[in-house]
């Protein structure tokens, strides 16, 4: 009756270790396969988000001064065929 109850125990204590070690195995395949994803995605040169959105503001900001620019070339024309 003892002897049984060591062997349920033996037996629980392997398949608890087995999960431990597969689990470890599962997050250092993870961790494996997220840094050789990130290594192909950075030989794509692809730009971080923050890169894009200061690009997105400077590329803003060049066709405002472009429309006021144009904006002031018109008004300056027609003043100029006025006189």
């Amino acid at each position: 009756m003892q002897s049984e109850n060591r062997i349920f125990d033996d037996l629980a204590k392997l398949l608890n270790g087995a999960a431990g070690t597969l689990a470890g195995m599962g997050r250092e395949a993870e961790a494996s396969m997220r840094e050789r994803a990130k290594e192909w995605v950075g030989g794509l040169d692809f730009v971080s988000r923050d890169e894009f959105e200061a690009v997105k503001a400077m590329a803003a900001a060049a066709r405002d001064e472009a429309d006021a620019l144009k904006a002031r070339l018109d008004k300056l024309e027609a003043a100029q065929g006025q006189g």
